[in-house]
């Protein structure tokens, strides 16, 4: 587990819809600010939960709930590595009062490869402060960083696809067996990735150098 003394403080709209979906404030108006800013949350591709330091779970999003489920293999239930990662950030309100930490952990195990960001959320509206704690699945983070990089670099779909296998880690013998392809093919691809993305790399040096520069001269790679 990792101590960072950096300030990430949540929006406003976070705290808001703490008390939206606190159990003694639960609103019906699907019109309302409070029912959007669930919705905005909802959306959210991390995990989210909003705790008590008494371990009182007062709020999870549906991709919390799903990573809850995979580490816990129950509904409802909250994994005892997360709950560890908010006890040693309570353990740590005597050692820094007044700092805004942001405590970092990452789990494994076969289901989930997971990073927890757990941080205190303080309201004006309630006498102690919730525990705002961040999921964040590395294996759908390091799939949408492939595929935004297959976007930029303009690969091909089976470009991409190995690409996405590369991007997991996986070797070219492991891709070779995913995709039905031999080795030299998966080699081949991934020559032809390294060429695509060292051209993007070369125009981008481009138009900051003739940018940057009294004229603007066409750049050719």
């Amino acid at each position: 587990m990792m101590l960072h003394g950096r300030s990430e403080p949540p929006t406003q709209a976070i705290a808001e819809t703490v008390m939206f979906i606190s159990p003694h404030n639960i609103m019906s108006n699907s019109t309302s600010p409070q029912f959007l800013l669930q919705a905005v949350l909802e959306s959210f591709v991390d995990g989210i939960l909003v705790l008590t330091d008494r371990q009182e779970l007062h709020y999870a999003n549906a991709t919390a709930q799903q990573l809850c489920f995979q580490l816990t293999q129950k509904v409802g239930a909250l994994p005892e590595i997360i709950w560890q990662a908010c006890e040693a950030l309570i353990d740590s309100r005597d050692l820094y009062p007044n700092q805004p930490i942001v405590l970092e952990s990452e789990v494994e195990s076969a289901t989930v490869n997971l990073r927890i960001r757990v941080q205190w959320l303080q309201l004006d509206t309630i006498d102690r402060p919730y525990l705002l704690v961040r999921l964040q699945d590395q294996h759908q983070a390091t799939q949408r960083l492939a595929i935004a990089e297959a976007q930029t670099w303009k690969l091909s779909p089976r470009e991409t696809e190995v690409w996405l296998h590369r991007r997991a880690s996986n070797s070219r013998k492991q891709i070779a067996i995913a995709l039905y392809i031999t080795e030299d093919t998966v080699k081949k691809h991934l020559k032809n990735i390294q060429i695509k993305r060292q051209f993007y790399i070369d125009m981008q040096d481009c138009r900051v150098t003739s940018s940057s520069g009294p004229f603007k001269v066409p750049c050719f790679v």
